[in-house]
Parts: C-alpha cells; sequence; structure tokens
C-alpha cells in the first residue's frame, strides 16, 4: 500500500480518537465481520455481483488489516514477504502448478 494511503488510514481513526477502540482483537473480529460482508456479495450468484459493492468491502478489509499491523507495530510488506517465502517452500512450482491441492497432499 502506498505510504500516502496508510497515512490517510492513520489520519482518519486519529482525527476521530478511534485508536481507544482498536485493540488486537476488536480489529481482528472487524476484519473478519467485513470479511463475510465481502462474501456475501458473491452469496447467490458467482458471476452476477456488484463491482462497486465488492471494491468498498474489499477496502473496509485492508483498511483494518492495515490498522491492525499497526496496532501490532508490523511491517505489512515484511509479514507478506516473509509469508510468501513459507508459500512457496510448501507449494513449489512443479508440485502444485494448476492444482488445488493442501501442500500436504501433493
Amino acid at each position: 500500500m502506498k505510504q500516502e494511503t496508510i497515512k490517510r488510514i492513520r489520519k482518519f481513526t486519529d482525527d476521530r480518537d478511534w485508536d481507544q477502540f482498536h485493540s488486537p482483537v476488536n480489529l481482528a473480529k472487524s476484519i473478519v465481520i467485513e470479511a463475510a460482508e465481502l462474501l456475501e456479495c458473491f452469496q447467490w450468484d458467482n458471476d452476477k455481483y456488484d463491482e462497486e459493492h465488492v471494491k468498498e468491502e474489499l477496502a473496509d478489509v485492508m483498511v483494518y488489516c492495515q490498522n491492525l499491523a499497526d496496532k501490532l507495530g508490523v511491517d505489512p510488506d515484511e509479514i507478506i514477504n516473509k509469508k510468501m517465502d513459507q508459500n512457496e517452500a510448501k507449494y513449489p512450482v512443479e508440485k502444485a502448478r494448476g492444482k488445488a491441492d493442501k501442500y500436504n497432499q501433493l
């Protein structure tokens, strides 16, 4: 995420004095709630959905994820890249390409 966007998210929270409500558990709950709202966009039809609504819900998830990263004092790029390293080791291209199997089933 661009630094400008991260600063805007932080300012939004600071301006409203909402950090007091942003405990890690509350942010984790909010991520799950917003993710459920994102999934709801596809509830009855996989192919027909409101793209703008999907983008709004996805943005909500991402904002809460950034807030949680801030609260935990972690760098999103660092933790994502660490997880990608783990995923690449678990799912080598030669075994996983074109398959949806879990790593222990490859």
